[in-house]
């Protein structure tokens, strides 16, 4: 009998939610409940807290901007996939962040503008409001490493026969090489009877 997937009670802030007071949240993600990616698995509990806030933008005398700013902090166990050679390795990852979310609409005008350097920095919400589940993914995945070894000096898998050569030697070296490259073979001599004009 296969488990049941992990299911997620989702976390939507709106502005309204934020009109009177900041809003604070201690959440738990488990396991299983966000995609990550193939390579990324998720070990342990993911707990969340943190706080979002009402930042109203005066843009003029007659309108304004609902900007959410959301700070929180993260932990939790994961599992990558070693670049070399495919076994899980483990990496504990704590992270904190201070964002700023603006409605989709809020840029959406017809004319170009140019924008801020504080600008490039904000995200965007729809209009059902901001999803925590979709800031802390995109949290996990910017603070985990690109690429991530096993070992330092993992020697990976035989391109020939996908051995672990951590695990066993393979014997592919042995093995007779292709005939088909063997019209390539004279190709390092040519390069003694050359000679170069200029």
């Amino acid at each position: 009998m296969r488990p049941e997937p992990a299911t997620l009670n989702t976390v939507l802030i709106t502005p309204l939610q934020l009109v009177d007071e900041p809003l604070e949240f201690n959440e738990v993600i488990v396991p299983g409940a966000l995609d990550y990616a193939s390579d990324i698995r998720q070990v342990g509990p993911l707990p969340v807290n943190g706080v979002a806030d009402l930042l109203i933008e005066h843009r003029s005398s007659s309108s304004h901007v609902n900007d959410i700013r959301l700070r929180a902090n993260f932990s939790a166990d994961f599992e990558i996939l070693c670049a070399r050679c495919v076994d899980p390795v483990a990496v504990p990852l704590a992270g904190e962040f201070d964002l700023i979310f603006r409605p989709e609409s809020a840029d959406a005008d017809s004319g170009e503008r140019s924008i801020t350097a504080d600008e490039t920095e904000i995200g965007y919400y729809q209009e059902s409001g901001l999803l925590l589940e979709d800031v802390v993914r995109e949290q996990v995945l910017l603070s985990l490493p690109s690429r991530t070894l096993c070992t330092a000096d993992c020697k990976g898998l035989c391109p020939r026969c996908g051995q672990n050569l951590n695990q066993a030697k393979c014997f592919c070296d042995e093995a007779p090489a292709d005939p088909r490259w063997n019209a390539l073979a004279g190709l390092g001599n040519l390069t003694d009877k050359l000679e170069l004009k200029h």
